[in-house]
């Protein structure tokens, strides 16, 4: 991949564009520049990231393109799916049990799977994950709230399992989306090893 197709997938905000910062009419023309793209490389390698760019012979590109915005979306809602798998199999209701099925697809049955979780979790956590749940579900904004609490909390399980395993990764899915804050991560490792190679697979199957 080049340094302007990756810099083009990077937030704005890590750039410091807006509210403030950097002008982003001024963002734009440094990625049409190379000595701007160049300058912009340098400043993400000394900060968010500093794994993803650091030297070596082969650079990011295989990373970036098994790891593209669409899959690492899949595996934040299939990692944020697992995560809630407390919530969803203590949920029995018939209309949030159909909601779930009909937004989640093949993934619902994920959350369901005792052999890649058993889903025991403190009672502190359970509550949390059921409340959550619980609005996600009566939002009326269709499956929007629902999926983007799934993807918000996959989110959290990647970077606490990828910031150790997988540094470079961490970084890069987290410099696609916006900084912002993320709901505290509790899936053990085994679970989100067992999804992440799975959609690690099939990335390079394709």
């Amino acid at each position: 991949m080049s340094l302007r197709a990756l810099l083009a997938e990077v937030h704005p905000a890590w750039h410091g564009a807006g509210d403030g910062g950097l002008d982003p009419a001024l963002l734009r023309r440094a990625c049409d520049s190379a000595l701007g793209r160049r300058l912009l490389a340098a400043a993400l390698a000394a900060g968010p990231a500093s794994h993803l760019l650091a030297p070596s012979p082969d650079g990011p590109g295989a990373l970036i393109a098994r790891w593209s915005r669409a899959r690492l979306d899949a595996l934040h809602r299939d990692l944020g799916v697992l995560a809630y798998a407390p919530a969803i199999r203590a949920e029995i209701g018939r209309e949030p049990v159909r909601r779930l099925k009909a937004a989640l697809g093949s993934s619902y049955l994920l959350a369901l799977d005792r052999s890649v979780w058993d889903a025991k979790v403190e009672p502190e956590i359970q509550a949390r994950l059921a409340e959550d749940l619980r609005h996600a579900l009566s939002a009326a904004d269709g499956t929007t709230t629902l999926l983007r609490t799934f993807a918000l909390q996959g989110r959290a399980e990647l970077q606490a399992w990828a910031s150790h395993r997988d540094p470079a990764l961490a970084q890069w899915a987290r410099l696609l989306e916006a900084p912002e804050a993320l709901p505290p991560a509790h899936l053990p490792e085994k679970p989100v090893l067992v999804v992440q190679t799975h959609h690690q697979n099939r990335a390079v199957a394709a």
